[in-house]
């Protein structure tokens, strides 16, 4: 079926982009902070006892993160002065408080991320799937005390409706499609609605449980993703984000090396280290307008 979620615009046709202070990359930390179901499997360190009801090798593995996981992180980026953009879970909000009080504190920024990582709205119907996320939208805004803006699936999942359904909420960007390094317009009915740069590979989840790699090859793929981006960057600007998840990076054997990364990348020179709501305010305000004419001129072009 033809995509109509967004067009075909390759980078190499695109106005440079000039990021804010003459940086050649933004830089943004995705932390994805997670509730999971007792009675339902999901992300599993082994599947042995996956099918296991309740099973707590795997959901006591997954539970490190809010209870240990995510507090270590906040020690790494505090000592780096990074804050964070936290594709947050609304039941979050609920279940672990304290987390939402303590990022608040830190002026981190709260992305809609589904209910919790055990249900995804991929099969709802429309009516279902506007309810679903208008309660998500609403949690977040009321327990967090912000509007969130942006928007990340359980297991970046969607439905055809998903993203006008989002912009009828006040949300206006998604990290779902991983498939650019640069924002860009996506259609919906009505509002706009952008694609900001996600990552599925710089992503401690492939990299620790699909590919097995250790702690040390995740640093290596972080700073070659930057060394790249960063000599792109010189013609027009890159956007890069990596993506964690505190019961896997936040793990003892695992954080000093995220830190080795971040410090990697923190230590250049017209790297602007952000977060993902001013990474979108500043595409808005300096580039939707432009990017939707060019886009549209593109489309008649070669119709």
């Amino acid at each position: 079926m033809e995509n109509t979620l967004y067009q075909y615009w390759p980078i190499v046709r695109r106005p440079r982009l000039e990021l804010p202070g003459g940086a050649r990359v933004a830089f943004w930390v995705g932390i994805n902070v997670e509730h999971f179901l007792l009675d339902k499997p999901s992300t599993s360190i082994t599947p042995v006892t996956a099918h296991l009801v309740p099973d707590p090798l795997n959901y006591g593995w997954r539970d490190y993160g809010p209870r240990v996981g995510i507090w270590r992180l906040m020690d790494v980026l505090d000592r780096l002065g990074m804050r964070a953009s936290v594709l947050l879970n609304a039941d979050v909000c609920h279940y672990y408080p304290e987390i939402v009080e303590e990022g608040n504190q830190r002026g981190w920024v709260w992305l809609a991320h589904g209910k919790n990582n055990s249900t995804l709205q991929a099969n709802m119907s429309p009516e279902e799937e506007r309810s679903y996320l208008t309660d998500v939208v609403g949690t977040i805004k009321q327990r967090t005390g912000k509007q969130p803006r942006g928007w990340l699936g359980p297991a970046l999942s969607e439905t055809f409706e998903t993203l006008s359904i989002l912009a009828d909420l006040g949300v206006s960007y998604t990290c779902d499609w991983c498939n650019d390094d640069q924002p860009y317009p996506m259609q919906v009915r009505q509002g706009r609605m952008i694609s900001l740069p996600y990552s599925i590979e710089v992503n401690d989840i492939p990299v620790a449980l699909d590919r097995g790699l250790p702690a040390e090859q995740f640093t290596q793929m972080i700073k070659d993703q930057f060394d790249q981006l960063y000599a792109e960057g010189e013609r027009s600007g890159r956007i890069m984000a990596v993506a964690l998840h505190p019961f896997i990076i936040g793990q003892p054997f695992r954080a000093k090396y995220l830190e080795q990364a971040l410090r990697y990348v923190t230590g250049h020179d017209k790297v602007w280290v952000t977060t993902s709501d001013e990474i979108a305010d500043w595409y808005y305000a300096n580039y939707y307008e432009e990017a939707r004419r060019q886009i549209e001129a593109a489309r008649a072009k070669y119709a």
